[in-house]
């Protein structure tokens, strides 16, 4: 139902690819122009709402009704998100937004709580779709056969939400599976942010965990907010207040796939609807589009590059060079590195393919040598990012 609506916003964005988009949304081409032809003659769609384009003649009392039916469809939305959405359905001299939210408090729509969901947040953001993401994990979530965790994943830039997942754990390998998904739907990201917990962060020690290994081989930097610093990733935060006040506070979940069948209408009216006060009172949607970096088949081999000697991590995730025994972490183990020595100081570097990981120092005052990671995110080669078509 959603996914027609999705691939119409998608495909009629200016340089949209049809046939990668098609592919990723696992329809025919053929298939591809139907949906977008009748989402361009402006024909109903499954989850479209039906309420007519235009409503000439309408009085001020049916006004308040289109209003108030808005309202409890959305209960958090204030006065100028309801007034943004309305001109978008195609309904025209709406009383302004200030007007929206009397005729809201006088027909008990306002309370305190939703007032407070309303105040605007102001975040910097990246200049084009994909040039970073932002993960977390909102839970855990009580349901009635057990706890669930939403992992979210966000569009720094158009703030167009990539996943909603309701998840039974925070494992590693499911974290993956569900990144894995999104991938190949909505392509490869060139950096994502997340924070220091498990599984992707390792309390702040800047040490590396196998879904960040994992993420490099697909040419994904993982990178991580300051820790005790949850305001680095604001984006997130301000996303997990709007989900629990729309929907995790409003429903009672009976399982983690209840809880999927939920959020996965949700997020269409998120991605598709809700207009958004950092993009203009304009959903999201409007502002994303797919990267142009596809998941590839298979998980990718990296390979050292010329002038290294290569290594395979072994001995539950240490290297062994010229007889010193140096531990780079368990997430390395079984993995292909390679070790160059730098001439002017000596140091010995350690690369991931083209990433520069870590530096093996041996200490002048005696004490035992030491492995220095190279900070998350400081660890990306000088690769070119192309910019987005306007």
């Amino acid at each position: 139902m959603s996914q027609r609506t999705e691939f119409v916003a998608l495909a009629g964005a200016p340089g949209a690819n049809h046939s990668k988009l098609c592919e990723r949304f696992g329809i025919s081409r053929q298939t591809g122009y139907t949906w977008l032809k009748r989402g361009k003659a402006g024909e109903p769609m499954s989850d479209r709402s039906k309420r007519p384009k235009s409503s000439p003649g309408k009085t001020r009392e049916e006004q308040e009704k289109l209003i108030v039916e808005l309202r409890d469809k959305h209960p958090a939305w204030g006065g100028r998100k309801l007034k943004a959405r309305l001109e978008h359905l195609g309904h025209r001299d709406l009383p302004s937004a200030s007007t929206i939210t009397a005729i809201l408090h006088r027909h008990g729509r306002i309370t305190a709580e939703a007032s407070e969901a309303a105040q605007p947040w102001q975040r910097f953001e990246h200049e084009r779709p994909n040039d970073l993401w932002q993960m977390d994990f909102k839970g855990p979530i009580a349901t009635r056969s057990g706890e669930c965790h939403a992992l979210t994943v966000l569009d720094d830039h158009s703030r167009y939400s990539l996943g909603v997942r309701a998840c039974g754990d925070q494992k590693g390998e499911t974290v993956k599976g569900e990144l894995t998904r999104i991938f190949e739907k909505y392509g490869l990201p060139w950096k994502i942010l997340a924070d220091n917990g498990p599984p992707w962060g390792v309390d702040g020690s800047g040490a590396w965990t196998r879904v960040g290994v994992w993420l490099l081989k697909l040419g994904v930097v993982l990178v991580h907010g300051r820790p005790y610093h949850p305001q680095t990733q604001g984006k997130e935060e301000r996303f997990h207040r709007t989900l629990q006040g729309e929907l995790l506070r409003r429903v009672d979940m009976r399982s983690v796939e209840h809880a999927q069948s939920l959020m996965d209408p949700w997020r269409d009216v998120y991605n598709l609807e809700r207009p958004h006060e950092a993009a203009e009172l304009k959903p999201p949607v409007t502002r994303y589009r797919p990267s142009e970096r596809g998941m590839p088949k298979g998980e990718p081999e990296m390979e050292p590059t010329a002038g290294q000697r290569v290594y395979v991590v072994k001995e539950g995730g240490c290297v062994r060079h010229e007889g010193e025994k140096w531990f780079l972490g368990l997430a390395w183990n079984q993995e292909k590195v390679g070790l160059k020595r730098r001439e002017s100081d000596g140091v010995v570097e350690v690369y991931f393919g083209p990433y520069h990981i870590a530096d093996l120092e041996k200490r002048r005052d005696g004490s035992d040598n030491g492995v220095r990671l190279i900070p998350l995110g400081r660890c990306a080669p000088q690769l070119h990012q192309p910019h987005a078509v306007s």
